[in-house]
């Protein structure tokens, strides 16, 4: 199954101009950061908006957290990660929130909220929050998985990437049980399939061949996924969770090099069933092309740079990683213009999904695990009527019957305010961080800081006290 470039493709869709976007260094310079300009897609900000026009947001869940990783990689690097690598619902969705999680599969949903502070200068007066959070399965309960993973070696990968993702694959079969099964799939200038899906019982095979990892040559991605998506088919097992694991810096240059071609391309060979998980690797790389890869591929993005962050993923939060809790997750809500003046949803804008298209079971949402949450925040600007503000409605299908099911709930005026979560403050610094990144915000980094560093000295959670750090690293940096 080794497949070779050949020049057999339409002119239209072969290799696209390669360019490299610049970021801040810590000198007021910049820092190359290689990313095809193709693709790069501009979604804007979302602006406010009068329920009495448009009560109704409706987008895909995305429990992505790869933006706020690369965000934290780039500032401890010494520059300013680029404004269009910024997702605000990724940094928030990469903290804890403690929400109550359901009794059995589905979501458990939270909605409260508070006024905004001072520093938050905005038309908007309060904040308002939807937490979605699926139910924490220990190992034991989740199914089998068979894994085929797809790895970069190109040459962008070598030094510390192909180590990097080395380590993890280690990480990971160690951490596997006995009826799991992994493949390997290898590309650069062409595809290889480097193992076979072995069962991990037969640990000391898949080692070898992780250890044989050595990055070489051009990187066509589209052989790589076209041989993955195979060999996961021939492999696929009913009781199984069945998934393609892409492990890149996202730099395609030969064959397709863009998601909805590669998709497109790749479209008849993606089977009902297996999921998709991009991985993006090192200190810089094409966030647009794994995303969006993944959103398509019924999957979710993550990112590492560091041997700590690949733990994260392949060990700590493993059944996360691996398990499948719902299939197209969608979330709609429906504002009261009586008592809304105006709401804007932070960030999700290349998650929206037509109003009307909230029912229809055939458009694609977002892939949720277990354990996993997924928080929506809202700015708003309230009549000072009383009554209801918002109705909250979440649908998904079943990951093995494709069932559908839906969770609903509300909020009220005069119950906004009340019993908020501790982690609603952790989630507004965190997307206000992400907007001040992006510059689409009215305050800068060094408005956020004293409310950063006044949650940092009050938590006992580190992820919150790095949070304060990067903030103050990204005000240095001129943010």
């Amino acid at each position: 199954m080794k497949r070779l470039w050949t020049a057999t493709i339409p002119a239209a869709v072969l290799l696209l101009p390669l360019a490299a976007c610049t970021a801040s260094d810590g000198n007021g310079g910049t820092a190359d950061m290689a990313a095809p300009e193709a693709a790069q897609e501009e979604y804007g900000i979302n602006d406010a908006t009068d329920p009495n026009e448009d009560p109704q947001s409706t987008f895909a869940l995305d429990v992505d957290t790869a933006s706020y990783d690369y965000a934290r990689s780039a500032l401890q690097d010494g520059y300013l990660p680029p404004e269009d690598q910024i997702r605000p619902e990724e940094f928030v969705n990469y903290f804890d929130q403690g929400y109550a999680e359901p009794e059995g599969n589905g979501f458990a949903i939270t909605v409260d909220g508070a006024e905004l502070p001072d520093w938050y200068e905005d038309d908007a007066t309060h904040l308002m929050r939807v937490g979605l959070q699926t139910r924490t399965a220990p190992d034991e309960e989740r199914r089998d998985v068979n894994l085929t993973f797809v790895i970069d070696v190109s040459g962008s990968m070598d030094g510390d990437r192909i180590a990097i993702v080395r380590d993890a694959l280690h990480t990971l079969v160690d951490n596997l049980r006995p009826g799991d099964s992994v493949a390997i799939v290898t590309y650069e200038t062409d595809s290889e399939v480097l193992q076979g899906m072995t069962e991990v019982e037969d640990g000391e095979e898949l080692h070898d061949a992780i250890d044989e990892l050595e990055a070489r040559g051009s990187t066509n991605m589209e052989a790589g996924l076209e041989d993955g998506y195979e060999l996961a088919g021939e492999a696929f097992e009913s009781d199984k969770d069945n998934r393609v694991i892409l492990l890149s810096d996202g730099e395609a240059n030969v064959g397709l090099t863009e998601h909805d071609d590669m998709l497109e391309k790749l479209g008849p060979d993606i089977a009902d069933g297996i999921t998709l998980l991009t991985v993006g690797v090192g200190d810089s790389y094409n966030q647009q092309l794994l995303e969006q890869l993944a959103d398509n591929g019924d999957g979710w993005a993550v990112f590492f740079s560091t041997a700590s962050g690949a733990e994260r993923v392949f060990s700590e939060r493993l059944t996360s990683t691996l398990g499948l809790t719902a299939r197209d997750a969608k979330i709609q809500v429906t504002f009261d213009p009586e008592t809304v003046a105006d709401y804007r949803l932070i960030g999700f804008e290349n998650r929206a999904i037509e109003d009307e298209d909230f029912e229809n079971d055939d458009e694609d949402g977002g892939e949720v695990g277990p354990g996993h949450s997924v928080t929506a925040l809202y700015a708003l600007t309230l009549t000072g009527e009383g009554g209801d503000l918002a109705g909250v409605e979440v649908r998904w299908q079943d990951p093995d019957t494709r069932e559908p099911d839906t969770a609903t709930a509300e909020l009220t005026a005069e119950s906004f305010g009340e019993s908020a979560l501790p982690s609603l403050d952790v989630d507004l610094v965190a997307a206000a961080f992400a907007e001040a990144l992006r510059g689409g915000a009215n305050f800068d980094c060094e408005q956020i800081l004293p409310a950063a560093n006044a949650l940092a000295e009050a938590s006992d959670d580190p992820d919150v006290k790095e949070l304060a750090e990067l903030i103050a690293l990204a005000v240095d940096l001129g943010a």
